[in-house]
């Protein structure tokens, strides 16, 4: 609702990519204040670069199967410009980190170049789009009359709870922001409280258990959004909001907290054998990124046929961290 006089291709690529990518931001947060080490950074590591694999292979994935089944789409068109101006930050993000995870002690100056890029890429936003507010999309929202239930509460009905059944204005939309908010942060510290316990558990670094564990729970809001927006037609959201939220997690999810985290307890001392994994995941992200980048800028629709190498894609990227953790544990 608040973001519905935002042209196409700013909203999807802003407002809904922050949203959507809030948990890898937590937590980020949570994993370096709560570890306080190089390990804890290195599950925020796993979790954005997770993130970002689930974002721009199985998001893709997803929304092809569920148009291709409900709605018998065969041909998805797809804005190549869009695709193309945010698959290129993306990539060269990507290989800025692979850099950034390479080094053996991480400072506060880390973190602001990790987070400059996406505020560079804001600025670059609304200077490109010719037009930034519209006259708003097809947003359409029917209050929900009925009383709270047991259900509800199973849900976290949170629309039923803030909005009563009224109808959705500025005030009760912030209100029902701020609550989903508090949600997130309450899931979130699950999300990071339960891979620690598991990698603690299994004899597994956290990382490899965030990149493809608490990677794709935090990526499902992402995965939602995309999903609602090609259903409504609106295939140029879908898909940057996929694109968008890969740009916040690298950037923003992942240099703000060590920007925070090393500016108040001090530089981190990368562990080598935990530094050359990172290094190996982001590289491997960057090849994905621009295998991805190069598949949908081939022709103007979104078919059968890329969708399969995404899913082959997705399949070998997971392989490759399986390999990766019997290495480490051989190692």
């Amino acid at each position: 609702y608040l973001g519905r006089r935002l042209t196409k291709g700013i909203k999807g690529a802003t407002i809904n990519a922050v949203a959507s990518s809030m948990p890898e931001f937590l937590s980020t947060i949570f994993f370096l204040f709560y570890l306080n080490d190089a390990n804890g950074f290195s599950g925020g590591i796993g979790i954005t670069g997770g993130s970002a694999v689930f974002n721009i292979l199985v998001i893709p994935i997803s929304i092809y199967f569920v148009l291709y089944f409900t709605q018998g789409i065969k041909k998805i068109p797809i804005a190549r410009k869009t695709f193309l101006r945010d698959g290129i930050i993306l990539f060269v993000m990507t290989g800025f980190v692979a850099w950034v995870v390479n080094t053996e002690i991480l400072m506060w100056w880390h973190g602001a170049l990790l987070t400059a890029p996406y505020l560079a890429y804001l600025i670059y936003l609304f200077f490109t789009h010719k037009k930034i507010v519209g006259k708003g999309d097809d947003f359409d929202h029917t209050p929900d009359q009925g009383s709270i239930r047991f259900p509800d509460l199973l849900k976290l009905n949170l629309e039923k709870f803030v909005l009563r059944g009224k109808t959705i204005r500025v005030t009760n939309a912030w209100w029902l922001l701020t609550a989903s908010i508090l949600v997130m942060v309450a899931g979130t510290w699950l999300l990071v409280y339960a891979p620690d316990r598991l990698g603690e558990e299994l004899g597994i670094p956290i990382l490899f258990v965030s990149v493809i564990l608490a990677a794709a729970a935090s990526s499902i809001r992402d995965t939602m959004i995309s999903i609602r927006d090609a259903k409504k037609g609106n295939f140029e959201d879908a898909f940057s909001n996929a694109l968008g939220s890969n740009i916040f997690d690298i950037s923003f999810a992942l240099g703000f907290p060590l920007f925070l985290f090393t500016l108040l307890n001090g530089p981190i001392n990368m562990d080598p054998n935990i530094k050359e994994a990172s290094t190996e995941l982001w590289i491997s992200l960057f090849v994905i990124t621009g295998f991805a980048v190069c598949i949908f800028s081939i022709r103007k629709n979104y078919t059968i046929i890329k969708a399969g190498i995404l899913t082959l894609l997705y399949l070998a990227f997971i392989l490759f961290v399986a390999i990766e953790v019997l290495n480490y544990n051989l190692y």
